[in-house]
């Protein structure tokens, strides 16, 4: 199965991956803005609370591969920020957090291979089977390839203000159930 290679990807990616025992990530494809691949979405006291990674400046035409990240703004910062304040109540935030706190403290020059990292640590912590690696030519929209999601609903440390939001980033799964999150999958 090719998935897309994206930013903290929603539960229905692991999912995915959870039920194909081979899984590569496209980064042959364009980089479309407004996507998943730079954006994802967690739990905040408000509701759901975009995050984007800016990217340098692309001509619409940039493989995912290439796409390289911009220091604009400080977003390693805001985005550890964020994910603190909006986890640090989840009964497993304090257990994961020594394992996700590098990846907003280290330059990273592509996004795809940002991505690649975070997916890989989050498989492991999962204990799902990780991508195999990446498409070495482009294999077709990897989103298309993707089942709709169907998460059962979970704990959420804010459900009781707005309720449960389905398919947030995985993050979401793994601070409020760890482990047993595999179980959603």
């Amino acid at each position: 199965m090719v998935l897309p290679c994206c930013y903290l990807a929603p539960v229905s990616h692991y999912s995915a991956c959870f039920r194909n025992s081979e899984v590569r990530l496209e980064v042959h494809d364009h980089f479309t803005k407004q996507t998943l691949r730079n954006r994802c979405l967690i739990d905040s006291p408000s509701g759901a609370l975009p995050l984007t990674i800016p990217i340098c400046k692309t001509d619409g035409k940039t493989l995912m591969r290439d796409v390289r990240i911009s220091d604009h703004g400080n977003w390693r910062h805001q985005h550890w920020a964020a994910l603190e304040s909006s986890y640090r109540q989840s009964p497993f935030f304090e257990f994961y957090a020594d394992d996700f706190a590098p990846f907003y403290e280290k330059r990273w020059e592509f996004l795809a291979d940002f991505n690649e990292e975070l997916m890989m640590l989050t498989a492991s912590l999962l204990d799902i089977p990780k991508p195999v690696g990446r498409t070495t030519s482009y294999e077709g929209d990897a989103f298309a390839g993707l089942p709709p999601s169907g998460v059962r609903p979970y704990y959420q440390v804010f459900a009781n203000r707005h309720g449960f939001l389905p398919d947030l980033s995985i993050v979401d799964l793994l601070f409020n159930l760890g482990p047993e999150g595999v179980l959603w999958l």
